[in-house]
C-alpha cells in the first residue's frame, strides 16, 4: 500500500491558494483515474484505487496546513504503511511557479504542513514531490502570498507540471521512491535533449 498526501487548507475559499497545490494535484490525479474522495472516520478525506495491481490511497487532510502531521498519523496507522511509501506533494516558495523536485527525506523547509508531519510521525524520512509556488512577494507578506489565488497563467504551467507528476507518482506507485527518481531523472534528461 502506498498513501499519496496533498497538502492544503479545506474550504471552497482556499481551493485555488498557492498554498493549496497539493490539493489541487491530488483532484487533478483523481479526476484523470475517474476516483472519488470522501470523508474518513478520522480527520481526512480519502480515495482509494489501484495502479497495475499496487493498491494506493489518496488523502488530503482536513484541518489546516499547519495540523496536517495528524491526519497523517491517523492514515500511516491505519493503512498499516511504512513511511518510505507515504509520498507528500507539498508547495513550495523556494522554486519557480510549476517547477517540480523531489527527495527522499529531509527537514520541513520552513513549511508548517511539513513541520507537522514530521512531528506527528516523530521522522523525516519519508518522500516529497515539491511543486514550486514562486516567491515574488514582500519582505512579511508570505502569509497574503501562500493564501493568494493562482492567475490563469500560472494554473495553465501547473497543468503540465501535474501532467508531468502523474507519471511520476505512477512511478512511486509501481516500486516506490527510487523507480520514481529514475522516471524524473529520465524526463529532465528528455526535457534537456529537446
Amino acid at each position: 500500500m502506498h498513501v499519496i498526501v496533498g497538502i492544503g487548507n479545506p474550504g471552497a475559499k482556499y481551493k485555488s491558494n498557492r498554498h493549496n497545490v497539493g490539493f489541487q494535484f491530488l483532484d487533478y490525479f483523481a479526476e484523470k483515474k475517474s476516483l472519488n474522495f470522501k470523508a474518513s472516520k478520522y480527520n481526512y478525506f480519502y480515495s482509494e484505487g489501484e495502479f497495475s495491481d499496487k493498491p494506493f490511497v489518496l488523502v488530503k487532510p482536513d484541518t489546516y496546513v499547519n495540523l496536517s502531521g495528524s491526519a497523517v498519523l491517523n492514515c500511516a496507522k491505519y493503512y498499516s504503511v511504512d513511511l518510505k511509501d507515504i509520498l507528500v506533494v507539498v508547495d513550495d516558495i523556494n522554486l519557480d511557479i510549476a517547477t517540480i523536485r523531489i527527495r527522499k527525506s529531509g527537514g520541513d523547509g520552513g513549511h508548517n504542513g511539513l513541520n507537522s508531519i514530521i512531528y506527528h510521525l516523530n521522522s523525516n524520512e519519508f518522500p516529497r514531490l515539491r511543486i514550486g509556488i514562486g516567491n515574488n512577494f514582500s519582505k512579511g507578506s508570505l502569509p497574503d502570498y501562500v493564501l493568494s489565488d493562482f492567475n490563469k497563467d500560472d494554473f495553465l504551467k501547473l497543468n503540465i507540471t501535474f501532467d508531468l507528476s502523474i507519471k511520476l507518482l505512477d512511478s512511486f506507485l509501481l516500486d516506490g521512491y527510487q523507480t520514481m527518481h529514475n522516471t524524473f531523472s529520465r524526463l529532465k534528461n528528455l526535457k534537456h535533449t529537446n
